[in-house]
């Protein structure tokens, strides 16, 4: 029962604390009210799992919302109280690369790795992870945390980044790859907490 030394944080292939940013986009009310490809609260539920694993392991967190400066409602208060220290960063463009603040935000992490998470699938996930691609990062897009205007408009979204070389996770395989061995005590408590606990054994 022993774990091969950690590989470099840094380079590893697969997800890391010290290799991935998360980014979240548009997690706002008339998004969510508008999804047709996932219950509404199964959805808020897996965004907040995400936002809280990005929390526990410490990534930086790049947060996005559209035309807030314009009447649209601001973050949902759930993803808000866990994102609490992040500034939201306001756009009128749809895809979110395409917003200068936005797109320098991502850079400022540093990191190449983007887990990508954001209302809706095929639109305001789509168009930042094909540029995004497109300019060298890795994406993975969160695929139970994100939600289309239709079950097919879901799926052709996902096809379409995946086909560009997006890489699908849940928000569970993010939360074991990111822990990646339970002998890594600090954060044990917290994700045990976030997968088991709250949700997948959470009674009704």
């Amino acid at each position: 029962m022993t774990s091969e030394p950690i590989r470099d944080p840094v380079t590893d292939h697969l997800l890391t604390p010290q290799n991935a940013a998360l980014v979240v986009i548009d997690y706002q009310p008339s998004q969510i009210q508008s999804v047709r490809s996932i219950d509404h609260d199964l959805l808020v539920d897996n965004i907040v799992s995400v936002a809280r694993l990005a929390e526990t392991f410490r990534l930086p967190v790049v947060l996005s919302t559209v035309n807030v400066a314009h009447g649209q409602g601001p973050t949902i208060p759930e993803l808000k109280a866990v994102l609490s220290e992040h500034e939201e960063i306001d756009r009128t463009t749809i895809n979110s690369w395409e917003d200068v603040e936005f797109r320098r935000a991502v850079e400022a992490t540093g990191r190449r790795k983007l887990i990508m998470t954001a209302l809706w699938t095929e639109v305001c996930l789509a168009f930042p992870t094909l540029d995004a691609l497109r300019a060298g990062f890795e994406v993975y897009p969160v695929v139970d945390a994100v939600g289309g205007t239709s079950p097919e408009a879901h799926r052709g979204g996902l096809e379409r980044i995946v086909q560009a070389g997006a890489k699908p996770i849940s928000w569970v395989s993010l939360a074991c790859e990111l822990q990646r061995d339970w002998a890594r005590v600090e954060t044990v408590p917290d994700v045990v907490d976030i997968v088991l606990t709250t949700r997948l054994l959470k009674t009704a």
